[in-house]
């Protein structure tokens, strides 16, 4: 595909307005009637569900750290292939995060580079920082500037004097400080998309100030790529040995529990899952013939109240659990399974009780980083010494535990993730693009276990 616009938006670091930014140039280019494909750049949960609410195209997470280079650039190309433009939000800083960079992210798909500076509280500096970002690394594309919550008309000259002077990189907006249109944050980070954290008018008016305070023809011109685009939108991103009947796994999908790798869920579909979403908060209980089920992470702490007052639901769990059916949670989803969740407020509220222990909210983040669980011991995911990839968050922590973990050892030494029969969670998020045989591994258990209900 010749000429398809792709651009990345950066950020000098966290906090500048990047993801305000992003959005605002994802929703102004649907407005022109372009379909937009986004995506994010790390491992990220919140900022794809944003993406979608703005571009009604569900956003893709590219992590080569995570996933490795070759399934980063598969899944960029897939999904590029398909709209009519791509957007890809950064992390953090530009050049922030090593091999898991924004910076290292446009390197490896080659896409130019426009960066949002928060100019509060400096002028003429502007362009030392710009200049600087241009010049750090030759590989990087900086092909344009958005200067944040500029202050005045007089505040804006001194800045584009400035970069005129010292930079070669042009400038192609400047967005006066607006603090009507923000979006509200929460312990994990931004509120996500499915909850309209832009209500009130907020994304006409962020559409508004894109369209009059950025030149968009000069960002989809920037955006042109020389190369083509590889298409390949229809092809699986691994091919099943055995297909045959599909397998009925069920995902918990709901305010509670939205923290999903897509990929993952694709990779499960091809692998022959019938993919039977329910919600743990408004369901009486589980959907008919399941053969599997896989709750992923999200805010369970912020509905324990509704999530233990549904007790059919909470003993259907349980009930499934204890029938030996492959169960995979991670994070949210397993704190679930434990005994209790107690929140920051300090009320305790039962859980479905798979794991005799209980979770607390800390005040402070427990675990945060990059992990490699290697598997100690055969499993629904995989075999033993299979090496996993994903990403820790949390604020929680056990309690009175009496359970030792032993499913994986991270890469820093420690013991993680807890078994109950053919049960597995624990709190890294994992990402199946460097190992895509766990999809068919634990879509062929739950095919295998439907009749013999055995346990590894």
């Amino acid at each position: 595909m010749k000429d398809h616009p792709a651009v990345l938006i950066a950020g000098t670091h966290s906090g500048c307005g990047k993801t305000t930014v992003t959005l605002g140039v994802m929703a102004a280019l649907r407005k022109r009637g372009m379909q937009v494909q986004p995506f994010k750049c790390g491992p990220d949960f919140i900022d794809p569900t944003l993406h979608q609410m703005v571009t009604g195209r569900i956003s893709r997470n590219l992590d080569a750290r995570m996933c490795g280079p070759e399934f980063t650039q598969a899944t960029y190309r897939r999904h590029a292939a398909d709209g009519d433009c791509s957007v890809v939000e950064g992390v953090m800083g530009l050049f922030d995060g090593g091999d898991g960079s924004a910076a290292a992210l446009a390197t490896l798909l080659n896409l130019p580079v426009i960066l949002v500076v928060d100019v509060r509280s400096a002028a003429e500096s502007v362009a030392a920082i710009i200049k600087g970002f241009a010049t750090l690394d030759e590989n990087v594309r900086l092909a344009g500037v958005i200067c944040n919550r500029v202050g005045s008309d007089k505040h804006r000259q001194m800045i584009s004097d400035a970069v005129e002077q010292y930079c070669q990189v042009p400038i192609i907006g400047f967005l006066p400080r607006n603090e009507e249109i923000s979006i509200p944050s929460r312990h994990l980070g931004l509120h996500m998309g499915e909850e309209n954290p832009l209500q009130q008018g907020g994304m006409e008016q962020l559409i508004e100030l894109i369209e009059t305070h950025i030149d968009l023809d000069h960002l989809l011109m920037l955006a042109k790529q020389e190369d083509s685009t590889p298409t390949g939108k229809n092809q699986a991103l691994f091919k099943p040995q055995n297909p045959t009947a599909p397998v009925r796994i069920g995902i918990a999908r709901d305010s509670a529990f939205c923290f999903y790798y897509e990929d993952n869920l694709d990779m499960l579909a091809e692998a022959g899952a019938e993919l039977v979403e329910f919600s743990p908060l408004t369901d009486n209980t589980l959907p008919e013939n399941l053969q599997g089920l896989y709750l992923g992470g999200g805010y369970p702490e912020l509905y324990a109240e509704q999530l233990s007052n549904n007790h059919t639901m909470r003993a259907a769990v349980k009930a499934f659990c204890s029938r030996g059916y492959p169960v995979y949670a991670e994070c949210g989803g397993f704190m679930y399974l434990t005994r209790s969740i107690t929140d920051k407020e300090g009320i305790t509220l039962p859980m479905a009780g798979v794991f005799e222990f209980d979770t607390i909210m800390q005040p402070r983040l427990r675990r945060l980083g990059y992990r490699q669980p290697r598997l100690v011991k055969d499993s629904i995911l995989a075999l033993q010494d299979t090496v996993l990839h994903g990403h820790e968050f949390h604020y929680s922590a056990i309690t009175n535990n009496t359970t030792t973990a032993g499913a994986y050892i991270l890469d820093d030494g420690r013991a993680e993730g807890y078994t109950y029969k053919n049960t597995l969670a624990g709190y890294v998020h994992l990402h199946w693009g460097r190992t895509p045989q766990v999809a068919e591994h634990f879509v062929q258990t739950c095919r295998n276990l439907l009749t013999t209900h055995t346990s590894w």
